[in-house]
């Protein structure tokens, strides 16, 4: 496994920060943005627990709140506001053109719950800045119709056989008109919480990235002036 340096970050989202996570390698095969619903530990949470398996696989990653503790704690409706967090995400992409190490990286992105809606709103806004889309369940309906037909990376959606938003999964699924793949885990609900279940999901995030995450070589300029 790569030795990984985690550091701690404040992007800057419009008027407000949100908080992050990063954890990267010189010699990661990509980068993978996730985009976690509550404000939590960075090191002991589920999307800490997902983004480990997807180190393990051999990616840096990138956790980002899309919430801050105010509103958490204060503000619960923000959490269902798809266009507002779908901004937050561009504003992630933003801050990531401008770090010179991992521009260059192809990027993945995944989200579930209510970041599903966001995460296609902000992709679909900037086809591209990332080369594949995983959602882990979610709620994608929420970011309407058109932003889903214009989503244009290869797309995979990992639900839970048991979820009961599953018909609104799959209509949103339908609608896609990208390459696209659909996985349901079998014995598990919408929160992945069955045993192995949030580790089965990750290895389909990380199957999916492996095979659309390609590192570009460095390009040799060889061609010679002419002599004269």
């Amino acid at each position: 496994m790569m030795k990984l340096r985690q550091t701690p970050l404040s992007i800057a989202a419009g008027p407000i920060w949100l908080e992050a996570l990063l954890a990267h390698s010189p010699d990661a095969e990509g980068l993978v943005l996730i985009a976690q619903n509550s404000v939590g530990n960075h090191r002991e949470s589920r999307e800490a627990h997902f983004a480990k398996r997807l180190q393990e696989a051999g990616f840096a990653t990138l956790i980002f709140d899309l919430l801050t503790h105010y509103e958490e704690t204060r503000d619960p409706d923000t959490r269902y506001n798809a266009p507002l967090l779908g901004q937050r995400i561009n504003l992630i992409f933003e801050w990531l053109r401008h770090q010179p190490p991992l521009a260059t990286l192809p990027a993945g992105l995944v989200a579930s719950g209510t970041g599903s809606a966001a995460a296609v709103r902000a992709v679909s806004k900037e086809p591209m800045v990332v080369d594949a889309l995983v959602l882990r369940g979610g709620r994608p309906g929420l970011a309407g119709i058109s932003p889903l037909r214009q989503i244009v990376c290869p797309t995979r959606f990992v639900v839970g056989e048991k979820d009961t938003g599953l018909p609104a999964l799959r209509q949103a699924f339908d609608l896609l008109s990208c390459t696209k793949d659909w996985h349901a885990l079998a014995g598990t609900d919408e929160d992945f919480r069955q045993p192995g279940a949030l580790d089965d999901a990750a290895t389909k995030a990380a199957d999916w990235f492996h095979h659309h995450l390609i590192r570009q070589p460095a390009t040799v300029d060889t061609h010679k002036p002419e002599a004269g």
